[in-house]
């Protein structure tokens, strides 16, 4: 039978249509997942055999649907990817671990890391790292970890660098954070095939209470100008002398009428006691107000009740998000904050 014209030129309109809609969905997926991502390519630079080498690559789901990441895996044994986390939420953030290993691999490497989405959408996304390992640079350790050191300390380590196998090599000069870090190099031992030096590194107690994640660069006269230039990356937790555990409390979703009993404990390496314990909501009550008794630990439990607003401002059916601060004020005169998350549906 003949298919009069018109018809066939509908019936292609409708395919081309379909193919057009069909089509394009994959490459808006791939690129909606590219778009979550900060940057998708890091140089390691130059790092010595036995050094750490990590980079985070962050992803942050701007989005209302829930993203599911099934799986991360690269190209190149010289590069292992790992995610922090595999469902991020609406505005959650995330992180892809790529760690260099600078233990088995030496020379020029690169490797591209392929991460899949299998939700709400799939998509792979592509991030791309490269470095180069020296096999005739020793550094050791290959990172400074101060670990847990409380404000207003001081903590010095040192580091060993040596350079074998080209004669001449020396340390030209060694750039840091000048506001945390103080530097110091021993004079320099030469043997008829290499030269060693002793690095003294100062992690200053002017730091606030913070995680401190930071690089030293140590710079070289290597003609080569790719290979000047080496990380020595230093790690610290500032902490304060009075801790409360947990610092974010989160009750999840309660409904309305309910009541939640939690504790908070505030802990320090000396005897204190408690002042005050405050907090803006009096949905939120503590079982004492204060604690008179002097000790490193104190357990303070609370009740929080999932009554409507008091100020009557949402008086509608929808759930109402909570975020309230406790403050507890010790009678050293330290303060600390925990934050109480919760969510009461109606």
């Amino acid at each position: 039978m003949r298919v009069p014209p018109r018809l066939r030129w509908f019936a292609f309109l409708i395919v081309f249509a379909w193919s057009f809609s069909a089509w394009p969905s994959d490459v808006f997926a791939e690129g909606w997942a590219r778009k979550m991502f900060e940057e998708t390519h890091h140089d390691f630079g130059t790092v010595s055999k036995n050094a750490k080498a990590e980079y985070a690559f962050v992803l942050e789901n701007c989005y209302e649907e829930d993203v599911h990441i099934a799986s991360v895996r690269s190209s190149c044994g010289c590069t292992t990817p790992v995610a922090t986390k595999t469902t991020l939420k609406s505005w959650e953030k995330g992180e892809i671990v790529a760690q260099f290993n600078t233990r088995s691999f030496t020379g020029t490497k690169s490797a591209v890391i392929t991460v899949v989405i299998d939700r709400p959408y799939y998509a792979e996304v592509q991030l791309t790292v490269g470095g180069t390992i020296r096999t005739d640079v020793m550094v050791e350790p290959g990172e400074l970890k101060f670990g847990e050191v409380e404000v207003g300390q001081s903590k010095t380590s040192t580091v060993q660098i040596g350079f074998t196998g080209r004669r001449g090599m020396e340390i030209v000069d060694v750039q840091g954070n000048s506001d945390a870090l103080e530097v110091r190099l021993d004079a320099p031992v030469y043997t008829p095939s290499s030269v060693s030096y002793r690095m003294h590194v100062t992690l200053k107690g002017t730091l606030r209470a913070a995680d401190f994640l930071d690089e030293i660069l140590i710079i070289t006269n290597d003609p080569n100008p790719r290979d000047r230039q080496l990380a020595l990356g230093v790690s610290a937790r500032i902490r304060p002398p009075i801790t409360v555990i947990p610092e974010t409390v989160l009750l999840g979703d309660i409904r309305t009428g309910e009541t939640r009993q939690q504790r908070v404990i505030v802990k320090s390496k000396k005897p204190f006691s408690i002042a005050s314990i405050q907090c803006d909501d009096p949905r939120i009550e503590f079982v004492q107000s204060a604690d008179s008794q002097e000790k490193t630990a104190h357990v303070l439990p609370f009740t929080f009740r999932a009554a409507p607003n008091a100020t009557g401002e949402d008086s509608s059916d929808s759930p109402e998000a909570i975020q309230r601060k406790i403050r507890i004020t010790t009678t050293t005169g330290d303060e600390v904050t925990a934050t109480l998350t919760a969510r009461i549906v109606r």
